[in-house]
């Protein structure tokens, strides 16, 4: 007959220790793959002299990298249909707000065309991004 107080009774407890291995583990690939995993648009800015606007929430993006090509936040898409997509993307949205980032070595007509394409998706306000210039010492100034 076993009673809850024997020495020779079952023991009822689990023990943590490989899943707490395992979970360090799973930590440690993440931390490793993380920064490889995120990915994003290669465009030289030019630099401007304004200060930065102020936004609560995630903008929609849209970028002109060197190459001409076109990306609403990541996704690439063509000029030609830019318009609908921005008109879909924006459809149930108050704030009808997209920016605008074009690599500097982009010819002014295509980043015209494609302003042109976002304002005919009736998107309200249209922002630029830029980069901050940078300042020279004082001591160069006063030369």
């Amino acid at each position: 007959m076993m009673t809850s107080g024997d020495k020779d009774g079952l023991m009822s407890e689990i023990n943590v220790t490989p899943f707490v291995d395992v979970m360090l583990v799973l930590l440690i690939i993440f931390m490793v793959t993380a920064p490889m995993m995120t990915q994003g648009i290669n465009i030289d800015l030019p630099q401007a002299s304004s200060d930065p606007l102020e936004s609560e929430n995630e903008q929609l993006m849209v970028s002109i990298n060197k190459d001409n090509q076109v990306y609403i936040n990541d996704i690439a898409v063509s000029v030609e249909i830019l318009k609908g997509k921005l008109e879909s993307i924006l459809v149930n949205q108050k704030n009808r707000e997209v920016y605008l980032k074009a690599d500097k070595g982009v010819p002014y007509g295509a980043v015209m065309r494609v302003m042109s394409e976002i304002k005919n998706a009736g998107v309200e306000k249209l922002g630029m991004v830029t980069m901050p210039e940078e300042s020279e010492p004082t001591s160069d100034r006063q030369k």
